[in-house]
C-alpha cells in the first residue's frame, strides 16, 4: 500500500479530489440502490394489496434520518395516489420516480467518472515528468549501464500501468466496496434472515479470487521486464539498421526479437489464464449463491407462515444480483492494482537513484571565468580500475591545450571531469582556484561548451538546433553563429532554409554538416570555455577543412580543452598533453615533442604513414 499511496501523492490537491470523487460516488450508489429498490413497490402495485383502492392509508409519518422513514414516505404517497386517482396513475407514479431517480444516478455517476479521470491525467502527467527529472539529474555513467529501452519503457508502458491502477483503484478497489455496502445495508432492511444465508456463502467466492490474485504479481514483474527488454532490442535495431543490412544480420536480430516476444507471449498467457479465471469462478459461485438464495427465499414466500412478500423476495434478488458486478469490478481492480504496483515500483527505482553529481547544499553560483581550470592530483576509476592516475595539469584562460594519446588512456574521460560529467575519484578540478564541487552546476554548465566527435542533433529545425538550450534568440544571431561555423550556406540550399527538419538525429545531412551545426550550437552559447572531442576524427578531408575552419574560428579568444588525433587540429595548441594509461607521460609543444622522438613523435608519424 504504501507504493499505492506514493502514487496518490501525485495528485494535486489530493484531500478535495478525493472528497468529490466519494461525494459523487456515494450519491450515484444510493440513487442506483434506489432504483432497484423501487422494484417492490412496482410489483406490489401490479400484483399487491394496493390494488385494492379501498385500503386504508396510514398516517403521514414523522421525519427522522432512517430507510424506515423513507419506504414509509413512499408508501404513502402510494397508497393516497392509488386512493384518489386509482392504480394506473399509482403505476405511473412509480415509473416516473424511477425515471428521475435513474437519471440523477446518471449524473453522479459521470461527475464521480470525471472527478477520476482528472486524478488520473493529472498522475500520469506527474509522474511522467517526475521521472523525466530525475534521470536527467543522473550522472552520464548511468546512461552507459542502463538500457534505454528499458528506461523507455517505464517512461511508457509501467506509466500506462500506473495509471490503469490509479483509475481502477478509485473505481473499483474504494468504490466498490461502498456499494457493496451499501447494497447489503438496503438487503438487511428487507430481509435479515436471507442476507444472513449471502454472508455465509458470499467469502468463499472473495477468498477463490484472492488466491488467483496472488499468483498474478510474480508474472507481471516478469512482463514489464520483458517488455523493457523489447523495446531496447527495437531500439537498437531501428538505429542500426544501416548495419543489420551491411552485415545480412536481419535474421539474427528477427531471432532475438522472437525469442523475447515468445517469452513476453508466454508470460501474458500464464498471466491471461488467471486474470481470465477470475470472471468465470466469480460468475459460477454467483450464480450457485443465486440458486440458493432462490431456494432459501422461496421457501420463506411459500410457507404457510411467508415472511416476505413476492415484491419484496423478487426485489431482494435483483438488489442481490446488482452486487456481482462490483464484486467482479473489485477482483478485476484489485488485480490491475497489483500490475499497478509492480509498474511503479520499476518506475520508483529509477526515481530514487541517486545522482553520484549533485550540488551541495551551499553551492555557489559563478560569476566570471577570470584564471584558470586545473587538475590537481586526479585520480579517477568508473568501477575499480583506475583510468586516470595522478593527473596535474592547469589550463590557463586563453589557452588551447590539445589531448592526444593512444584510444582507451583516458582522455575523453578527463574532459568530462571538467563539466562534471563525472567526480574524480581521488583529487580535485578547480576552477579559479575553486573546486567544481563547489560551484552550482548549472552555472558551471553556463560557462561551458562541448563539441563531441558524435554530432547530438534533434529532429527539429535547423534554427532550433542551434539556439538549443537558449531563450529569446534573435535569428540575426543565430545566422551569426552559422557563419562563424561556416554552415550558412549550406543551410540557404536546404528547402526551407533554418526552418528546415533535419530529421532524427540530423539523418538529412552529411556528418560534415551536423558537425557544423554542433559547432554553430557552440558559438551561439558563447562560453569562455570550449571542450572538443575528435571533433574531426570521422570526416573527410572536405568537411574536415570547412569543420577545422569552424573550430578555429569557435577557439578564438577562448580556453580551450581539445582531444584530437590529427595534426591540423593540434599542432597550433599552446600545450600538448600526451595521455597513456591514465598518465600524462609528456607534454609540451608541437616541435618540442617531436624533437623529443617520444610516443607524441611515433603518434605523428603513424598518421602521417596513414595519409
Amino acid at each position: 500500500m504504501k507504493v499505492y499511496f506514493r502514487v496518490l501523492r501525485y495528485v494535486p490537491n489530493l484531500g478535495i479530489r478525493l472528497v468529490q470523487f466519494f461525494g459523487y460516488s456515494v450519491l450515484g450508489i444510493v440513487f442506483g440502490v434506489v432504483n432497484y429498490a423501487l422494484v417492490i413497490p412496482l410489483l406490489d402495485t401490479l400484483f399487491g394489496d394496493t390494488k385494492d383502492a379501498s385500503q386504508a392509508v396510514p398516517a403521514y409519518p414523522t421525519f427522522e434520518p432512517s430507510l424506515d422513514y423513507a419506504t414509509d414516505l413512499f408508501n404513502y404517497h402510494i397508497l393516497t395516489t392509488v386512493r384518489d386517482y386509482g392504480i394506473m396513475q399509482a403505476l405511473l407514479f412509480i415509473c416516473i420516480a424511477l425515471v428521475v431517480s435513474m437519471l440523477i444516478a446518471s449524473v453522479f455517476r459521470y461527475m464521480e467518472r470525471m472527478a477520476a479521470s482528472r486524478i488520473k491525467v493529472d498522475v500520469v502527467k506527474n509522474i511522467r515528468m517526475d521521472i523525466f527529472d530525475k534521470v536527467s539529474q543522473l550522472h552520464v555513467g548511468y546512461f552507459n549501464d542502463q538500457r534505454k529501452g528499458d528506461l523507455i519503457s517505464r517512461f511508457t508502458n509501467d506509466v500506462v500501468e500506473v495509471e490503469n491502477a490509479a483509475v481502477n483503484s478509485l473505481k473499483f478497489v474504494l468504490k466498490e466496496p461502498i456499494t457493496i455496502l451499501v447494497t447489503f445495508g438496503v438487503l438487511f432492511f428487507i430481509s435479515v434472515k436471507m442476507t444472513l444465508f449471502t454472508l455465509l456463502v458470499f467469502p468463499i467466492t472473495g477468498g477463490i479470487l484472492s488466491e488467483i490474485i496472488k499468483r498474478l504479481k510474480r508474472r507481471a514483474i516478469q512482463s514489464q521486464e520483458s517488455q523493457g527488454r523489447i523495446v531496447n532490442i527495437l531500439d537498437e535495431a531501428f538505429g542500426g539498421m544501416r548495419v543489420i543490412n551491411a552485415f545480412n544480420a536481419r535474421w539474427f536480430v528477427l531471432g532475438k526479437i522472437d525469442a523475447e516476444t515468445s517469452y513476453h507471449r508466454k508470460v501474458n498467457l500464464s498471466m491471461a489464464r488467471k486474470n481470465e479465471l477470475a470472471s468465470p469462478v466469480s460468475e459460477t459461485l454467483g450464480v450457485m449463491i443465486m440458486a440458493g438464495l432462490m431456494y432459501f427465499g422461496g421457501s420463506m414466500v411459500l410457507g404457510e407462515n411467508p415472511e416476505l412478500t413476492p415484491g419484496k423476495f423478487l426485489g431482494f434478488l435483483a438488489l442481490f444480483a446488482s452486487i456481482i458486478q462490483p464484486a467482479k469490478n473489485f477482483s478485476n481492480g484489485i488485480t490491475s492494482v497489483q500490475k499497478g504496483t509492480v509498474s511503479a515500483e520499476r518506475i520508483f527505482r529509477v526515481i530514487d537513484t541517486q545522482p553520484l553529481v549533485k550540488n551541495k547544499p551551499d553551492a555557489k553560483p559563478i560569476g566570471e571565468f577570470k584564471e584558470s581550470v586545473e587538475f590537481r592530483n586526479v585520480s579517477f576509476a568508473y568501477e575499480r580500475d583506475l583510468v586516470l592516475k595522478n593527473i596535474n595539469l592547469k589550463v590557463e584562460k586563453g589557452k588551447t591545450i590539445a589531448l592526444i594519446g593512444p584510444s582507451g588512456g583516458g582522455k575523453s574521460t578527463l574532459a568530462d571531469l571538467v563539466p562534471r560529467f563525472y567526480d574524480p575519484t581521488e583529487g580535485e578540478v578547480l576552477l579559479d582556484g575553486v573546486s567544481l564541487r563547489d560551484y552550482e552546476l548549472e552555472s558551471l554548465r553556463k560557462q561551458m561548451g562541448v563539441v563531441t566527435q558524435e554530432s547530438i542533433l534533434f529532429n527539429d529545425t535547423i534554427f532550433n538546433n542551434i539556439a538549443f538550450g537558449l531563450e529569446h534568440v534573435r535569428e540575426e544571431d543565430v545566422i551569426q553563429a552559422a557563419r562563424v561555423a561556416n554552415a550558412h550556406d549550406f543551410i540557404m540550399q536546404t528547402p526551407d532554409g533554418y526552418q528546415t527538419v533535419i530529421g532524427e538525429r540530423g539523418s538529412k545531412l552529411s556528418g560534415g554538416q551536423r558537425q557544423r551545426l554542433s559547432i554553430a550550437r557552440a558559438v551561439l552559447k558563447n562560453p569562455p570555455i570550449m571542450i572538443l572531442d575528435e571533433a574531426t576524427s570521422a570526416l573527410d578531408s572536405e568537411s574536415e577543412r570547412l569543420v577545422q575552419d569552424a573550430l578555429n574560428n569557435l577557439m578564438k579568444n577562448r580556453t580551450s580543452i581539445v582531444i584530437a588525433h590529427r595534426l591540423s587540429t593540434i599542432q597550433h595548441a599552446d600545450e600538448i598533453v600526451v595521455i597513456q594509461n591514465g598518465q600524462i607521460v609528456e607534454r609540451g609543444r608541437h616541435e618540442t615533442l617531436l624533437n623529443q622522438s617520444g610516443l607524441y613523435k611515433k603518434l605523428i608519424e603513424i598518421q602521417t604513414m596513414d595519409r
